[in-house]
């Protein structure tokens, strides 16, 4: 008798380790775990598993936790930002992202703890330091949250 083992899930292009020398965010604002496909330049997929154990569960809201609609934007800005790093190369790693817009946010359905949030952002545009992308999260598929935010990439210090 022979046993078939499952197969195993492919190994994350980028795991929290590899992110965490690319952007200098760290808990509790490190808002991606994993980034599982890559096109350089141009998009991104990363994956958020959205825990009860999160710091801002304590107040948003206590009884009905929801993550805050601010940080699934947040978590589309860090995605675009590893797309950036990863394609342009080592000489970004540990720079700054900052918001420069904001733009046709919409949020379409709560994200909950056990929630798995896939973010993918679309290079829309860049000239130089500045990068602008589509970006839509979702749970199971149903879309959550999009937007179009706009980015400058600065030295940090």
């Amino acid at each position: 008798m022979t046993t078939t083992e499952p197969a195993k899930p492919a190994a994350p292009l980028l795991d929290t380790r590899r992110i965490m020398e690319m952007l200098p965010h760290r808990f509790p604002m490190l808002l991606i775990d994993r980034v599982l496909e890559v096109d350089p330049s141009e998009r991104a997929l990363a994956l958020k598993n959205v825990t009860i154990n999160e710091d801002f569960f304590n107040g948003h809201f206590p009884g009905a936790p929801v993550m805050p609609g601010v940080l699934i934007i947040e978590a589309m800005a860090q995605t675009a930002a590893a797309l950036v790093v990863h394609s342009v190369g080592k000489e970004l790693e540990g720079k700054l992202v900052y918001f420069m817009a904001i733009d046709e946010a919409k949020f379409r359905r709560p994200v909950t703890p056990g929630d798995q949030l896939k973010i993918e952002v679309v290079r829309v545009q860049n000239r130089r330091n500045v990068w602008k992308f589509k970006g839509e999260a979702r749970v199971d598929g149903e879309l959550c949250a999009e937007a179009i935010v706009t980015a400058m990439i600065m030295d940090g210090k």
